[in-house]
């Protein structure tokens, strides 16, 4: 019989693998992403004080009328301008970039770009 791997919990144990290298600062907050198979969602973290400074979603209102009849990677790419704009109104500039055990393509690439459009540095 033919056992089928958790797609989801070998990303799991990616991220955590990814986690033990990288942490968010005050100076330099982590740059989270989830991805479900509709949504994408993004989130800058200060690790050390464990407080979200800022964070966006396909879901928000303002973002939702935006992606409205989009692909995916074109949503992801509004919500990475969208989250680059907020940090920058919270004067963060640079940021670590947590992919979230997912690669580094497609949406997660496109939410990348889009922050880096609006002004974040990784």
């Amino acid at each position: 019989m033919i056992n089928k791997q958790d797609k989801n919990a070998l990303r799991i144990k990616r991220h955590i693998r990814v986690r033990n290298n990288i942490s968010g600062t005050a100076e330099r907050p982590r740059l989270c992403v989830y991805r479900s198979n509709k949504e994408i969602y993004a989130q800058i973290i200060d690790d050390v004080k464990g407080v979200t400074l800022a964070s966006c979603n396909t879901r928000q209102k303002d973002v939702a009328a935006e992606v409205k009849g989009k692909t995916k990677v074109e949503a992801a790419k509004i919500v990475g301008k969208t989250i680059g704009e907020k940090a920058k109104a919270k004067k963060i500039k640079t940021v670590v970039f947590d992919r979230g055990g997912y690669l580094y393509a497609g949406r997660v690439e496109a939410l990348a770009a889009g922050a880096r459009e609006a002004g974040l540095n990784f």
